[in-house]
C-alpha cells in the first residue's frame, strides 16, 4: 500500500512537481517560515561572543 503524502502547509495531497508540497504557493509559504526564523533545527546552544571585546560583564 502506497501512502499519499499530505502537504505540510495545507494538508492537501502533495503534487509530484512540488514535493512534499501541493503547489508553489505552499512551497513559498514554507520558505517564508524558514526565512522568518519560524522553524529551527534543534541542537546544542552556541555560545554568543560579544561583538566588542572590551564589553565584558
Amino acid at each position: 500500500m502506497i501512502k499519499r503524502l499530505a502537504c505540510p502547509i495545507c494538508k492537501k495531497p502533495a503534487h509530484e512537481k512540488y514535493l512534499p508540497f501541493c503547489s508553489k504557493r505552499c512551497a513559498d509559504a514554507d520558505l517564508g517560515h524558514w526565512l522568518a526564523d519560524d522553524y529551527a533545527i534543534p541542537g546544542e546552544p552556541v555560545p554568543v561572543e560579544p561583538d566588542d571585546p572590551s564589553a565584558q560583564d
